[in-house]
């Protein structure tokens, strides 16, 4: 254990801590091509999130990502039917433009869902194209939030396009999604200098230092929890933030505090 407080330790003998519950901001659901999940069945999802705390998982279908129709109906399936465990991100694809303005619309049909969900490396279209000012202009205009894959290096995702993109659209409660993977200060600079940016850790958690960078540059009240899952467990995911040289208070406000506030999710 790097770091000791009292939530590491009740976290390590029991697996959760009762009074710290989790927000995972970051999920995924159904079947991904040549991949086993062992335990991503909804039923086998909520006993994990049961054993280690988690309160909410916000997901986006994996099928959505390929499959946008398919998978975002998927998505609002397994939420009507879990209402008090699961939300939705709602996926978006710039590579259709003549779909988005129906898609955008289909968005305020559901219940369920937070926001949108962009992933620019896996539809090859930076976050500065225009094929995106139709979600830009929507989600600014009644500010909800997007998460977005950021990556480290130029031309897609990386904390560049972020800043282009909150500086003309400051009111967008944009999470980048595994936190500029890579390039840890300056993602924690953009999301520093602009009120509504997140750095959402999934993946980045896992970088020895990653999350002290992140806190001495952005603050806690700037970062939010993810995991992918099922790709990754919670339990190590919530073990690295409790095991990394923070405080308690900053332990809260990245398991749940900041992601509450942003999503406005209850936690009675």
């Amino acid at each position: 254990m790097i770091a000791e407080g009292r939530l590491a330790r009740e976290f390590a003998a029991h697996g959760r801590v009762d009074d710290c519950p989790v927000i995972d901001t970051h999920g995924h659901f159904g079947p991904y091509q040549a991949i086993h999940f062992p335990r991503s069945a909804p039923e086998q999802v909520i006993d994990t999130m049961r054993r280690c705390g988690v309160r909410w998982l916000v997901m986006a279908g994996h099928q959505a990502l390929t499959d946008t129709q398919r998978g975002n109906a998927e998505i609002a399936a397994a939420v009507a039917r879990y209402p008090d465990h699961f939300r939705g991100w709602w996926v978006l694809n710039p590579n259709y433009p003549e779909r988005m303005e129906c898609e955008l619309d289909g968005f305020e049909t559901q219940e369920g869902f937070l926001g949108f969900k962009l992933h620019p490396n896996g539809h090859e279209t930076p976050l500065t194209d225009d094929a995106y000012v139709p979600v830009w202009e929507y989600a600014h205009a009644r500010g909800l939030p997007v998460l977005t894959h950021t990556w480290q290096g130029e031309g897609m995702s990386s904390y560049r396009e972020v800043r282009t993109v909150v500086e003309k659209y400051p009111d967008i409660g944009l999470l980048m999604g595994h936190a500029g993977y890579g390039d840890w200060e300056e993602s924690a600079r953009v999301a520093r200098d602009h009120e509504h940016v997140y750095l959402e850790l999934t993946a980045a958690y896992s970088v020895r230092g990653a999350l002290e960078i992140m806190v001495e540059h952005a603050g806690s009240r700037k970062i939010l929890f993810g995991t992918d899952h099922p790709w990754f467990d919670p339990h190590y995911g919530i073990g690295c933030i409790l095991s990394a040289y923070m405080t308690d208070e900053d332990r809260r406000n990245i398991l749940y505090r900041n992601a509450q506030r942003l999503l406005e999710l209850p936690l009675d």
